[in-house]
């Protein structure tokens, strides 16, 4: 079985932050699929099931806040007898440009927090992540990835959140390459 686990932090006042774009990707797939979240607190998470691509998948959003999410992940894939191979990660990206989605199959976690702790808990980097381009304000990256996203790029940001649920989507029914070869492109500030 897919897990596509979307990462944020918990609570309204981290909703429309760059840091919780990975949960408004989830959120929209299981709005769209008619999932509705259940509070699961032997995994630390929000988890449903949905149809996607013609496939059964599990969509988590861990709720132990950013920097433990490797602690809700880890158990989740276990349990279901899911390997690395099968999970895809839905991310905030500080060095990809607001607008921006990339697709990567493995590698390091790029200083993202997040993913460091999954990958720590799971003991492999061999996992999908989609990753949405958020900027950075080097003078203060906590501020820029807690605060609250401004009309102009919420407007942008609503096009990467529509594509990075496609892109999962493609992820589960043709595998990563694909994927990749048609996403890694996407720029939410170049009209179509």
């Amino acid at each position: 079985m897919k897990v596509v686990v979307g990462l944020g932090n918990p609570g309204a006042q981290y909703a429309n932050t760059p840091h919780s774009v990975g949960f408004e990707v989830v959120d929209r797939i299981a709005a769209e699929c008619g999932a509705d979240w259940e509070e699961k607190r032997q995994f630390k998470c929000l988890m449903t099931r949905a149809t996607l691509a013609g496939q059964s998948v599990l969509l988590v959003k861990p709720q132990t806040y950013m920097n433990l999410s490797g602690e809700s992940v880890a158990p989740v894939v276990k349990y279901h007898n899911a390997t690395a191979a099968d999970l895809v990660v839905v991310q905030d990206d500080i060095d990809l440009a607001v607008g921006k989605l990339r697709i990567r199959k493995a590698g390091s976690c790029g200083g993202h927090n997040g993913i460091r702790n999954i990958i720590e808990r799971l003991g492999t980097q061999g996992f999908v992540r989609i990753k949405l381009g958020v900027g950075k304000d080097k003078s203060n990256v906590v501020g820029h990835v807690l605060g609250k996203f401004d009309p102009e790029t919420r407007a942008v940001m609503n096009n990467v959140v529509e594509a990075a649920s496609k892109a999962v989507a493609s992820v589960i029914s043709e595998g990563p390459d694909k994927a990749m070869n048609a996403y890694n492109g996407f720029d939410a500030k170049i009209p179509v």
